[in-house]
């Protein structure tokens, strides 16, 4: 099940997964593996994604 919409947001502001990695210092293969789902960044570091992203926390992640 997809926790996270990452990728989603991505695409909406048209920025790549490599690109958000080189923003937060993390591994490429690392951000790839949380635009999948097949694993999750922590709280901590959501909250800086949506801070670079200029997005909420709420939509980064899933809803249902």
């Amino acid at each position: 099940k997809d926790l996270n919409r990452l990728k989603v947001v991505l695409v909406e502001q048209k920025r790549t997964a490599k690109w958000l990695s080189e923003q937060i210092g993390k591994d490429p293969a690392t951000v790839s593996k949380w635009c999948t789902n097949s694993s999750q960044p922590s709280l901590e570091t959501l909250n800086r994604i949506s801070e670079i992203l200029n997005v909420k926390l709420s939509d980064l992640v899933r809803k249902d």
